[in-house]
C-alpha cells in the first residue's frame, strides 16, 4: 500500500466566501500544501529540486476534484496525500480533505516533472526511490 501523508489545515476568514463556507478554489491551495508537505516527508523539497545541476520542477497536468460537503470558518481539516505511482516524468496522487470522519473533497492528481523551460523531464532514479513505492 502506498504511504499516506497528512497535514492539518485550519479554515480562516480569508478562506471563505460571504457565507462563511470555504471558497471552492481554496481547496486547490489546501491540496497544494498537502502535496508539498508529502514531498518534504519523502526528503524532497522544491528548493532542492531547483538547486540541482539540472533543475527540476513539478506542475499539475490534470486534476479532478469532487466537492462532497462544505467546510466552514474555524474548521480544522486534514489533508491527506498518497503517491499512487511515480515513474518517468509523471506521478499520480490521490488526495482528500476531511473534517473528522467527514469527507469534504477528493482529488485525483497527475503531476509532471519538467525542466525550467517547461519541457518534460524524467525523474532521476534517486528521486523516484524516495517515494517508497517499491
Amino acid at each position: 500500500m502506498p504511504p499516506s501523508f497528512e497535514i492539518a489545515v485550519r479554515v480562516y476568514y480569508e478562506d471563505t466566501d460571504f457565507s462563511g463556507v470555504v471558497y471552492h478554489a481554496r481547496h486547490l491551495q489546501f491540496f497544494e500544501r498537502g502535496r508539498t508537505e508529502a514531498l518534504r516527508a519523502c526528503g524532497i523539497s522544491h528548493s532542492d529540486l531547483l538547486a540541482r545541476a539540472e533543475p527540476l520542477a513539478f506542475a499539475v497536468r490534470r486534476m479532478t476534484v469532487e466537492w462532497l460537503a462544505p467546510a466552514r470558518i474555524d474548521d480544522l481539516l486534514t489533508v491527506s496525500t498518497e503517491f499512487l505511482e511515480v515513474r518517468g516524468a509523471r506521478m499520480t496522487l490521490a488526495q482528500a480533505i476531511r473534517r473528522g470522519d467527514d469527507r469534504i473533497a477528493t482529488a485525483a492528481v497527475e503531476a509532471a516533472a519538467m525542466n525550467l523551460s517547461g519541457r518534460p523531464r524524467r525523474l532521476p532514479p534517486e528521486i523516484i526511490a524516495r517515494f517508497g513505492l517499491g
